[in-house]
């Protein structure tokens, strides 16, 4: 091979030994498989892969220095994953098809009332969003702080059960000093409601607007290749994590959903389908089981199994929380799109079965961790552990949102996903007028995005263009002109 110099000399472009090889040890450990395969093994043994034999040879090869070596012998056990077959008794039954998940569903009926239209539906369909992105915004300073640290450093700077934001008037020297997380580093300095202008970027926001996008572009009958596409064209490789981060490089290295979902992706399971469902609960006000559709075409992009009932669920609760306010039908109305016969179905009821039995507040959330550590990093961000996050949150803050977002957060795992899945539910639920100004104020009307050519969006614009792609509505589009 040779190239031009800028002396018009040609020159061979190798000078070195001739060979091209990449250097997994120095790429971000989102995109090496071989840096997840402890986390692969788990994932795998939570699906029911029969794999225990090789556990001592996947682990020996977690163990290896970072590098080609290692990567070689990593593609080796995908390809024994991929093939390996579900154990004998496995308990669950976890199909990622649509058809499958259907014919897998218990129905549920509920009282509900007529969808909202006219200011009573501008009111639900605003408080989803603000509901979203100020409960996002509570989480969003402690991102990634466990629990261990999260609730004494809350109860040193006067904030545990919390009732507020976390300011960083709040954070001296000696409190962050006692810490291993950074409270006052980069990401809290940028965060913090006392010094935004406005609500920052954040993954759980980005993909509400790019699903936007993505309707006005492809229609409501969208397909998962086009959801694929939109993520190309609409935001760069870094604007996405885990699960996301690895479908996106798929896609770019030509696998099409589904198999961009499978394909080296220890993360399918995780929660980053299930901050991505809101918007097609939004657009589909009482009518769950299009919204879970909706969501499933999305999910199915990068995720399989739990990691796409995660975002059904949560779709089917948003487009039922817009006609009833009983949290329990809320809840399961949303479960009723979703396999029975997996593992986030039962854990959920198990959930709500406690709290039926009179099981108190501390005690449900005691018990999550009990289920999850949330020191390792698969338990963190898992799908199933933020669900109970959710789930109990929903039910023990009874529909007040102030309390609902706090309990999202305060008790650690992922902050920021759990408090804006529970704060637009809840938003929905009780329309913008039940968000105390509060909590809304730090906003100032703006959200900042990723998303190509949607910075610092006006949140009540992008309400007009909701009630836009909703059945019927087409005549208010003059309104959410941009």
């Amino acid at each position: 091979m040779v190239y031009e110099n800028q002396n018009g000399m040609m020159t061979d472009a190798f000078t070195y030994d001739k060979v091209v090889s990449a250097m997994p040890e120095k790429q971000h450990e989102w995109e090496v498989y071989s840096k997840q395969l402890k986390i692969e093994y788990k994932q795998s043994i939570e699906e029911g892969l029969d794999i225990e034999e090789y556990k001592d040879v996947i682990m020996a090869v977690a163990n290896m220095p970072d590098g080609n070596d290692k990567e070689a012998m990593a593609n080796v056990i995908f390809h024994i994953i991929a093939n390996a077959k579900t154990k004998e008794g496995y308990a669950y039954v976890e199909p990622s098809d649509l058809e499958g998940i259907k014919a897998k569903r218990v129905p549920h009926t509920y009282a509900k009332r007529d969808i909202p239209t006219g200011d009573a539906l501008v009111e639900k369909i605003a408080g989803a969003w603000y509901g979203r992105i100020c409960g996002c915004l509570l989480g969003k300073p402690v991102e990634g702080c466990r629990a261990h640290e999260l609730v004494p450093f809350l109860k040193d700077t006067g904030n545990y059960p919390m009732t507020r934001y976390i300011m960083k008037s709040d954070v001296t020297e000696e409190i962050d000093g006692k810490y291993k997380f950074d409270f006052i580093g980069a990401k809290g300095r940028k965060t913090y409601p006392d010094v935004i202008k406005f609500a920052p970027i954040d993954d759980d926001t980005n993909y509400v607007v790019l699903a936007q996008l993505l309707i006005k572009k492809f229609g409501r009958d969208f397909e998962p290749r086009h959801m694929a596409e939109m993520w190309i064209r609409s935001q760069s490789k870094n604007a996405y994590c885990t699960a996301e981060r690895v479908a996106f490089r798929n896609f770019i290295n030509g696998f099409r959903p589904p198999q961009s979902a499978v394909y080296k992706n220890p993360y399918r399971e995780w929660i980053g389908a299930q901050i991505r469902g809101d918007y097609f609960g939004y657009i589909n006000p009482g009518n769950p089981e299009l919204a879970a559709e909706m969501a499933w075409r999305d999910a199915s992009i990068s995720h399989v199994k739990n990691g796409i009932y995660g975002e059904m669920w949560v779709a089917a609760m948003l487009a039922i929380a817009a006609v009833t306010d009983d949290i329990l039908d809320i809840i399961r109305g949303g479960l009723a799109e979703i396999p029975a016969t997996s593992r986030l179905y039962e854990a959920v009821n198990k959930v709500i079965e406690r709290y039926e039995n009179g099981v108190s507040k501390e005690e449900a959330f005691a018990y999550i961790h009990e289920l999850y550590d949330d020191t390792d990093e698969h338990d963190w961000c898992h799908t199933i552990s933020n669900a109970l996050v959710v789930v109990t949150s929903l039910l023990y803050g009874e529909g007040d949102y102030s309390k609902s977002i706090c309990m999202a957060v305060d008790t650690g795992f992922d902050t920021d996903c759990n408090g804006a899945t529970v704060g637009s539910i809840i938003g929905m639920r009780n329309g913008k007028s039940g968000i105390d100004e509060y909590w809304i104020a730090p906003t100032r009307g703006i959200l900042d995005t990723n998303v190509f050519g949607a910075s610092k969006a006006p949140i009540d614009k992008m309400i007009a263009k909701t009630l836009v792609q909703m059945p019927g509505y087409d005549h208010m589009e003059d309104k959410a002109e941009d």
